[in-house]
């Protein structure tokens, strides 16, 4: 449930707001000026809550509904309780996200921690950087030498900007963060604590032990990409590591030197992508995913979780396991494997 100390919506809406706003059907016209003021879950909403219902295996939760509004697909309308207004709509999840952007547009996007404008007295900001007016530069941060910062930007406290990298308009630069050697275009958010730029693991063996490979790339962040906390994006050996516009990337990752991330593709936590690795447009890697250097996953690949990557795979397919293979070898495989372990335990009570 929503705290009103840390999440205040921006405004309320009437039933027949949302159902314009989200092009959703209201089952009854009776419950059109209906009032919503805050989003909750199914399971939690109360009186003045909008929420979502979909999937066959939760249309259980329509009977015990408390809600003001409901949205859910149209199988599921004659479902709700007496009282609760009714949202059709063939995409219940995507509706709702919508709504609440726009309830409460801070918790979408971050904001600045302080209530400073402008540029913060207490941060430094080179002579030579340039800062677009519009853009917040909060205490403690660090802007070097040749750096850009467009408008609309907020860089948090003790955020840290490396020589001549350039920040795009409408983004957001996290607490603690540190980029150099980077390109970031527009309306990307890097979460705190998140690091760009630094140097790839690149080591040759010597005679002394390893030595030092220079990292002499650049990481190449495109618009509309979202960065989580504690995430490292190495950048590039000779090449440059590039993040395709609109992709999302979870809390604690790494993606190595060189590797090419596509656009739209969803990264979940503790992901760990070898050097020079080359995913496609749309890529799903599930949590704890690992992936072997210089592979090439297709695009609309979807990796399930925990499972690691030794050959490339190709475009629109599924795969799981360690090492990982095509989803439907892995059940096949599980299954051969399970029956066998049946077998053998009634061999030895028999």
């Amino acid at each position: 449930m929503t705290d009103p100390v840390f999440f205040v919506p921006s405004r309320r809406y009437t039933v027949a707001e949302v159902a314009n706003l989200t092009g959703s059907q209201l089952s009854n016209t009776a419950y059109s000026e209906t009032l919503i003021e805050t989003i909750a879950s199914a399971g939690d909403g109360d009186e003045g809550a909008l929420v979502f219902v979909e999937g066959k295996r939760n249309i259980g939760l329509m009977e015990g509904l408390r809600a003001a509004a409901v949205l859910c697909p149209p199988e599921f309308a004659d479902k709700a309780p007496a009282g609760v207004a009714v949202l059709v709509n063939a995409r219940p999840h995507q509706a709702f996200a919508m709504v609440g952007r726009l309830m409460f547009p801070a918790a979408a996007t971050p904001v600045a921690f302080t209530s400073e404008t402008g540029v913060s007295p207490g941060a430094h900001i080179d002579a030579s950087a340039h800062v677009e007016p519009g853009a917040v530069i909060e205490a403690g941060a660090v802007i070097g030498p040749g750096v850009g910062i467009g408008r609309g930007t907020v860089v948090a406290p003790n955020a840290v900007i490396g020589r001549d990298c350039q920040i795009g308009r409408d983004g957001y630069v996290g607490p603690g963060v540190s980029i150099q050697y980077a390109l970031v275009g527009n309306r990307v958010i890097i979460h705190g604590g998140a690091r760009i730029g630094q140097d790839g693991f690149g080591f040759v063996g010597g005679a002394r032990g390893p030595e030092r490979v220079p990292q002499i790339g650049r990481v190449i962040i495109q618009d509309d990409v979202e960065i989580g906390s504690n995430t490292t994006v190495d950048r590039g050996a000779m090449a440059d590591t590039v993040i395709g516009e609109g992709t999302k990337i979870d809390n604690l990752v790494q993606v190595a030197h060189n590797v090419r991330i596509g656009r739209g593709c969803i990264i979940a936590g503790h992901c760990g992508i070898s050097g020079s690795v080359t995913l496609g447009d749309f890529v799903m890697l599930g949590g704890r995913v690992g992936i072997a250097d210089h592979l090439t996953v297709g695009d609309r690949v979807q990796v399930a979780a925990s499972a690691g990557l030794m050959y490339d795979i190709p475009a629109g397919e599924r795969w799981a396991g360690l090492p990982a293979q095509p989803m439907r070898d892995f059940f096949r495989e599980l299954s051969a494997i399970r029956n066998f372990t049946k077998h053998s335990r009634g061999d030895k009570n028999g």
